[in-house]
């Protein structure tokens, strides 16, 4: 299991570029049997009324870009985006390969 603090994410969702706002977000990327799966788990979320609209959408796929805090990695991928508004906080489910690569900044 490998962890990675990120700094900054981004979203696209239909089209719809959204930068997100928040306080800290950790990417688990896990290797089991052969398989590579990951998620991130984002705390702290200050876009207004993001977490409201997607827990009003049945469709929260989402494509995400996403830089770490330490290590200068940039990655990428699909996934799902699951609110959890109550504690202002959200998770993304991957959803296939996540790319990852130097971050140029």
């Amino acid at each position: 299991m490998e962890t990675f603090e990120l700094d900054a994410i981004e979203l696209d969702y239909h089209g719809q570029a959204i930068k997100l706002n928040f306080d800290d977000a950790v990417l688990v990327i896990v290797t089991e049997y052969g398989d590579r799966l990951w998620y991130v788990d984002i705390n702290g979320v200050r876009n207004d009324g993001l977490l409201t609209d997607f827990n009003r959408q049945e469709d929260i796929r989402i494509s995400m870009n996403a830089a770490s805090s330490k290590g200068a990695l940039s990655f990428s991928g699909i996934g799902y985006l699951h609110p959890n508004e109550p504690n202002q906080a959200a998770a993304i489910r991957g959803d296939g390969e996540l790319l990852m690569q130097p971050h140029s900044r």
